[in-house]
């Protein structure tokens, strides 16, 4: 049992209890380098989730397009994949799905999850 009028005793629980307040502000507000890095990598993974999206669509629609449709013209797939992979950046800079807001909420702490 812990002797409470000892002074060694109360310097070494105001000590501990130092300490956790720090972690716990530390927990608070993580380090903005972590905050941006973070936002980035949700934001790209967004990007690369809708484009996958845009792309099944699109052989999903060459699948069922008649043989002479122009969908499944390979000539211009090259330059329709380009567009699908700006169209998914912007979209997920504007976080038009929510993909990377979603990632945010469980790594950062409230409140700082809307960058």
């Amino acid at each position: 049992m812990l002797d409470k009028l000892n002074p060694l005793n109360a310097q070494a629980q105001a000590a501990e209890s130092s300490a956790l307040e720090k972690v716990a502000r530390a927990a608070d507000k993580p380090d903005p380098a972590y905050v941006k890095q973070a936002t980035k990598a949700a934001v790209e993974f967004e990007s690369f989730f809708i484009q996958n999206m845009l792309h099944q669509m699109r052989e999903s629609a060459k699948t069922l397009a008649p043989e002479d449709s122009p969908t499944k013209d390979p000539v211009n797939s090259d330059m329709i994949d380009m567009a699908d992979k700006l169209l998914s950046g912007h979209m997920a800079g504007q976080r038009a799905f929510g993909v990377a807001d979603a990632i945010l909420k469980q790594l950062l702490p409230q409140g700082l999850n809307k960058g």
